[in-house]
């Protein structure tokens, strides 16, 4: 990827996601309501995919994601009295957790392959035993930077091995499926970039 695609007018593109926002009736956050807040903290270009918290948008010059992570987090609770785990990571970072994804040649069915973002990379170690287990037709695998990858055929609520990750990483973890990824890589690609016509 060129940097141009990695960078918009205002400068670096970052993608903010929200653990645990609108599951069950708790921690509920409109979307047009969360747009409204990225903007507020001096943030361009912001666009929300799905109604999970996943935000992109850009920032002025070379913005420090965990520093925005903040940033957002801090103003949900404050301003929309919503505690969640925020975890931003930007143009590139996504662009490598993308490309290095381990498990595509076996999984068949996207919305069932997750990719899991550490908050903090060094807690790939909490998952060593859990990767050493056998875990039958489920896998995991680890990648670029702070993701783990996570193949559960027969769905995402029914997974041990989901269960088990979760546990161990609390929410210092937050998962997206495939396609939403992908979705995500799209669209910073786009940000930035005055529409045609």
């Amino acid at each position: 990827m060129s940097t141009s695609a990695k960078k918009g007018r205002a400068g670096s593109v970052l993608v903010a996601l929200l653990r645990g926002i609108n599951v069950g009736n708790a921690r509920r956050v409109a979307m047009a309501d969360l747009r409204t807040l990225v903007e507020g903290l001096g943030f361009h270009d912001v666009r929300t995919l799905l109604n999970s918290g996943n935000v992109v948008f850009s920032a002025p010059g070379r913005s420090d994601p965990a520093r925005a992570a903040l940033s957002i987090q801090d103003a949900l609770e404050e301003k929309l009295g919503v505690a969640a785990r925020v975890i931003v990571i930007d143009a590139e970072e996504l662009a490598e957790i993308a490309s290095a994804n381990p498990l595509t040649a076996i999984a068949d069915n996207p919305s069932r392959l997750l990719v899991g973002i550490l908050a903090d990379a060094a807690d790939k170690e909490k998952l060593s035993e859990i990767a050493a287990r056998d875990w039958g037709n489920e896998r995991i695998a680890f990648g670029a930077t702070r993701a783990v990858y996570m193949w559960m055929p027969a769905g995402v609520i029914e997974s041990r091995l989901n269960a088990a990750v979760s546990k161990v990483l609390k929410d210092g973890v937050t998962a997206r499926n495939w396609a939403t990824m992908l979705k995500l890589q799209d669209m910073t690609r786009e940000t930035g970039h005055p529409k045609k016509g």
